[in-house]
């Protein structure tokens, strides 16, 4: 498994570019912006972009679908308690005061623990609710893409539309602290962490937060 971290967009969002070493098929995990420099690292790693993965659909993680798809062909997959998100990308654009981007696509919608394959990789989704209803992780190997779950020393906001603090907590606790320590994290902005270095100093849960 090869990954390519591209930080991209006005809000440094990272996006993560996934390919099987046998295959070449590749996924993007979150597409926000930058069209072209991402097109540049598919190009030169000589993969192919079958899938593009959403960890949710808040609009910095959203706003490079329209040209990647319409470039690469790529079928879109997104947790349907986003769908309000993606619906009302325009006014989300708006919100921001961001220029005007086409709207997003999205052709399948995931569930919790579904199985996505991508030539000999299979990534795992992981329902985590809280920074937004749809919010997901995808989980390969001992690596976890948490989008903007959680941050190395933080975690996502919860006071956009659809955010709770409560199920955020609830989602960090038992359904990411419960995978081993040495689980790396790629979080949706900021650097790698781990699980491990998260339960005993992430500022948001207290040393060693226990598990339910």
């Amino acid at each position: 498994m090869i990954i390519k971290m591209l930080t991209v967009g006005e809000f440094a969002s990272n996006n993560y570019l996934i390919i099987c070493e046998k295959t070449k098929e590749a996924a993007l995990i979150d597409a926000g912006g930058d069209f072209e420099a991402t097109m540049r690292e598919i190009d030169e790693s000589h993969a192919t972009l079958k899938y593009i993965f959403y960890t949710h659909a808040h609009f910095d993680h959203i706003s490079g679908d329209y040209e990647l798809k319409k470039k690469t062909h790529a079928k879109t997959y997104m947790h349907i308690d986003d769908k309000f998100l993606a619906d009302k990308f325009k006014e989300q654009l708006m919100m921001f005061g961001v220029k005007h981007i086409e709207s997003p696509v999205i052709d399948e919608y995931v569930k919790d623990r579904q199985i996505l394959t991508v030539g000999d990789l299979n990534f795992e989704v992981i329902h985590t609710p809280g920074h937004s209803p749809g919010s997901v992780c995808y989980f390969i190997d001992k690596t976890l893409f948490a989008g903007d779950t959680l941050f190395a020393d933080s975690v996502g906001r919860t006071d956009l539309p659809g955010g709770s603090y409560d199920q955020l907590r609830d989602s960090v606790i038992n359904r990411l602290f419960v995978l081993d320590d040495e689980v790396k994290v790629y979080p949706g902005h900021g650097g790698a962490t781990t699980i491990g270095y998260e339960k005993e100093k992430n500022p948001f849960f207290g040393r060693k937060a226990e598990v339910k």
